[in-house]
């Protein structure tokens, strides 16, 4: 198998500027984090929301609660055979109703993933607001879906692939694009 080429766009220097960049704007947004809680899906997103809860309680001495979903029976874009599956969706048990809940995702591509959180949060509850914090925005929507809070937004093509790699789950905090070929 020939490797694509991959370009970095963020490395462990500039990922942490911009999730400080984003947990000063939730700050500024909501007038503090009262009645807020962090859901993030699975499977980088919950680790940026975590971190990013981590920098609001050292700026505001404020602990957010956090959650982590997993919104793979809400997808609508699965192959026939993964829709067959059994995968429940998991929360961490939060009441989110009335709460402002701020979504975190790695890359916003389609919208598709966002989409799926929301029908999923609305089965627990109905929050007051639902704001979504990505990573990487990288555009080719399918869905009306706009980010609240991002970390970059990289302009690509659909042959491209934008691979985010985080220290709890790769080894290594990075945001490469890669040309075609498969995730790495």
């Amino acid at each position: 198998m020939v490797t694509e080429a991959c370009h970095e766009l963020m490395d462990e220097t500039s990922i942490r500027r911009a999730l400080t960049r984003i947990a000063h704007e939730i700050l500024e947004r909501n007038k503090g984090v009262t009645d807020c809680q962090f859901i993030g899906i699975r499977t980088r997103g919950i680790y940026l929301a975590r971190r990013i809860a981590e920098r609001i309680h050292s700026i505001e001495g404020v602990q957010v609660p956090v959650a982590e979903l997993d919104v793979t029976r809400y997808r609508d874009d699965l192959g026939v055979g993964a829709q067959t599956a059994v995968v429940e969706s998991s929360i961490v048990p939060l009441d989110v109703h009335n709460k402002t809940v701020i979504l975190f995702d790695d890359v916003l591509y389609t919208g598709r993933t966002v989409r799926a959180a929301m029908d999923a949060l609305i089965d627990h509850g109905r929050p007051r607001m639902i704001q979504l914090a990505v990573l990487v925005d990288r555009g080719h929507r399918e869905l009306p879906i706009r980010a609240d809070y991002v970390g970059k937004n990289v302009p690509s093509s659909r042959q491209e692939q934008i691979i985010v790699k985080l220290q709890e789950k790769d080894g290594i905090d990075q945001v490469v694009i890669q040309q075609g070929g498969q995730r790495v």
